[in-house]
């Protein structure tokens, strides 16, 4: 009878800015349009039909992204769209450029297919001939026998990247939360779908999923949290109820006499970002799934998530916990204190390279924490620099580890790469200056990025981590300089492994690593400025 006589409101219809968005939805239909061809494309036709749709699907998201940028988007008219869900802003659209073409470098290392020897002509890649299949089962013989090829690694990817897109765009903790399921279930996949040690590559995706499922189960728990403290999951509207300008209804009087949802709130979606980071004391699962997932997707991993991670915990702390850094900068300023010295140390008890590199990528989690706790923008811009530079030495160090190999696959001990300089100069000389970037050596980009976040953290009054950071950094700087002295240095072992002979692929992966480690460690100040402009958050 009421809606009879015209008395019930109407829903209003939701207003969707697609052209703001363009950027995630060219890569989620770039996913979808994967799984078709899964579904209807001849088997023979799959892997170039899944390469060329993936790199395209990336390059047109970038695209996009730079038309929003020199449209203003990253300065003048950035804002909230999709009914205030999303932020297009000057951090989301850096970090969502950054992402991007960390994928499209991953999608290049995926697409090898010359590194290991074909059997019968087949070509193979780093996957699975099946991933349904147990390891070790007839079936997977004759699978691999067949020529199969797990072509659904690009789709998957895809998935990944669209999540990683809409982590760090994203203005309320439902939005985040979605986003972050989004882009670890297909991390989880992939994890388990390496072509060698199926077994340890399985085992490292189940533990990948059982604490990456523990950590989701924080953060939206916390998010609940902090919706009974403010009413809302928005970012703005938790930073405004939290420094007392929102109106004051009847439930807000009551929930906010008591801070314990709040900070309890707080702390719980913290440790689901920090897990997403690596940091210390989420970080057990890197090592071990760094280890035993195939090495493409360990630097997909290693660049992108971090990105995306990293964006959505500043975008936290600046967005809607401004108000509280004197609560919350304490806590992290041990979390990052660990994470430097747990890192660094560890890394120079392991044998194994993929381990190495990950610990690494622990320390270097502490090193971009130092500057989020300045809690400024030069601290901000600092952090955007920092993660792109980050990213292409990761995958640039990942790709040529897919080059040393043996009979039995990627040759992972240090004890391999004993020699490696004498047996293929050009390629030891490439790891050789991935590994002084991670170390900070001046004129790489390593060096610049912990300048920037260091003097961003002494400006912002965290001296004190300056200079645990700069003493970690000394301590990575032996065990990098040791790999140095193995591979320079040392007599290669007799019947020892050998140096592949990369596709374009690898090789554009790999140059394009060296060119941007070069050219930011010689020539960093265009992308400084870049940074800094795109350093301010839209509320």
């Amino acid at each position: 009878m009421a809606a009879a006589g015209g008395n019930t409101p109407s829903i209003p219809a939701p207003q969707i800015e697609y052209g703001q968005l363009s950027p995630m939805l060219i890569v989620f239909g770039a996913a979808v349009l994967g799984i078709l061809v899964e579904a209807f494309v001849p088997r023979r036709a799959r892997y170039a039909a899944q390469v060329s749709l993936a790199l395209t699907g990336l390059a047109g998201a970038f695209i996009a992204l730079v038309v929003l940028a020199t449209q203003g988007y990253a300065t003048t008219k950035s804002g909230l769209v999709a009914m205030g869900s999303v932020a297009i802003d000057g951090p989301a659209l850096f970090l969502q450029g950054v992402i991007l073409l960390a994928a499209a470098l991953s999608v290049l290392l995926y697409a090898e297919r010359r590194l290991d020897p074909r059997p019968e002509g087949v070509p193979r890649d780093a996957f699975t001939a099946q991933g349904a299949a147990s390891p070790g089962s007839e079936q997977e013989r004759q699978a691999t026998r067949a020529g199969f090829a797990s072509t659904e690694v690009y789709p998957l990817t895809l998935f990944a990247v669209g999540g990683m897109l809409l982590f760090p765009a994203a203005n309320d903790l439902l939005t985040m939360f979605v986003a972050l399921e989004v882009f670890s279930l297909p991390l989880y996949l992939l994890c388990a779908l390496a072509r060698r040690r199926r077994l340890l590559s399985q085992e490292a995706a189940v533990k990948y999923f059982l604490l990456g499922s523990f950590a989701s189960a924080f953060f939206l728990f916390g998010s609940a949290l902090l919706y009974g403290y403010s009413g809302s999951f928005r970012l703005p509207e938790i930073r405004d109820v939290v420094s007392g300008t929102a109106p004051v209804t009847p439930a807000l009087a009551v929930s906010t006499q008591n801070d314990a949802l709040l900070l309890i709130g707080l702390a719980m979606v913290g440790v689901g970002l920090l897990f997403k980071v690596g940091a210390v004391p989420f970080h057990a699962w890197t090592p071990d799934v760094y280890q035993g997932a195939p090495t493409p997707v360990t630097g997909f991993m290693a660049a992108a998530t971090k990105v995306a991670a990293f964006g959505a915990l500043l975008r936290l702390f600046y967005v809607a916990f401004p108000g509280l850094r004197w609560d919350w900068r304490p806590v992290m300023w041990g979390v990052a204190i660990l994470t430097m010295v747990v890192g660094a140390i560890l890394a120079v008890t392991q044998q194994d390279v993929k381990r190495l590199l990950a610990y690494s990528s622990i320390a270097h989690a502490g090193f971009i924490l130092t500057g989020v706790i300045a809690t400024n923008q030069q601290g901000l811009s600092a952090v955007l620099f920092y993660l792109l530079a980050y990213s292409f030495v990761t995958l640039g160090a990942f790709a040529v580890v897919t080059l040393v190999r043996d009979s039995k696959g990627e040759a992972t001990h240090l004890s391999s790469w004993a020699g490696l300089g004498r047996r293929s100069p050009l390629l030891a000389a490439v790891f050789a200056l991935f590994l002084l970037s991670f170390a900070g050596i001046p004129l790489t980009s390593g060096f610049t990025g912990k300048f920037a976040v260091f003097q961003a953290a002494a400006a912002g009054g965290a001296t004190p981590l300056v200079i645990v950071g700069v003493l970690s950094s000394a301590v990575a700087a032996f065990f990098y300089i040791r790999v140095i002295v193995l591979m320079f240095f040392s007599d290669p072992q007799p019947n020892g492994p050998a140096v592949a002979i990369p596709s374009v692929f690898t090789t554009m992966a790999i140059s394009l690593g060296v060119i941007v480690t070069l050219g930011l460690g010689l020539l960093p100040q265009y992308f400084l400025d870049l940074a800094s402009k795109a350093a301010v958050f839209a509320h």
